[in-house]
């Protein structure tokens, strides 16, 4: 995202500046519409399962203001993953609390690639129907990077590291002793993941995660449309 545009500006050089519009537009969206959607998934799936807390915290809700987290923000604009303000889960509440607290987490990237399909499918529209020209071409800029950081924030959070998503995965195949261990250690494992982030040693694993499932999405957006011979 733009830390990868300041980094070409510093070493000298061109950057597209439309390009650049389309993925602030697109990452603005994602932070003011898809986060909160994020969050509500989580929320949502708890309540299901018999959790009232987010329901009682105020946060089963699309409001941006609820679920905005300004550093979480920042790191979406600057490396195209980020977080938000976590729901509230209370595992207590739930029949089997390792497989509720799974379901709850898989619910949140599960929403975001729900979201990027959604994207892909308006890029296939617009191949299919919509003539070829300044503004579509940059309307479809825009959707294709949001489809991106859509998946971007999915992958990331799919991770099996505290406090991400996927550990709440992850957690539901460990022991008790063992998923202690796992967090006690959460605080660490954040600022390992952030260095990691930060150096680049992560970007090759996480970008074929990433092509893979941008590969999988687009093809199952485009099938309709290619069934009737219309892309």
């Amino acid at each position: 995202m733009l830390f990868d545009v300041i980094r070409q500006l510093s070493a000298g050089y061109q950057v597209d500046l439309w390009q650049v519009l389309a993925q602030v537009l697109s990452v603005v969206f994602v932070i003011l519409c898809i986060l909160p959607l994020h969050e509500f998934a989580h929320g949502w799936v708890a309540y299901k399962l018999g959790d009232p807390t987010a329901k009682l915290a105020g946060r089963l809700t699309l409001n941006p203001l609820a679920s905005v987290d300004p550093m979480g923000a920042a790191a979406i604009l600057l490396f195209g993953f980020g977080w938000a303000k976590p729901v509230p889960v209370d595992s207590r509440y739930f029949k089997k609390p390792k497989q509720g607290m799974a379901l709850v987490a898989l619910a949140g990237p599960g929403a975001n690639l729900l979201a990027a399909l959604l994207g892909a499918l308006v890029m296939a529209v617009m191949q299919a129907f919509v003539p070829v020209n300044g503004v579509t071409q940059f309307l479809y800029s825009v959707f294709y990077y949001y489809v991106l950081v859509n998946i971007s924030l999915a992958v990331f959070n799919l991770l099996p590291i505290p406090p991400l998503d996927g550990s709440r995965i992850v957690g539901a195949f460990l022991s008790d002793r063992m998923l202690y261990s796992y967090y006690r250690y959460q605080n660490i494992f954040s600022m390992a993941v952030f260095v990691l982030v930060l150096s680049g040693a992560m970007s090759g694993p996480l970008y074929r995660a990433q092509s893979f499932l941008a590969n999988v999405i687009f093809t199952i957006a485009a099938a309709p449309f290619r069934l009737f011979g219309v892309l």
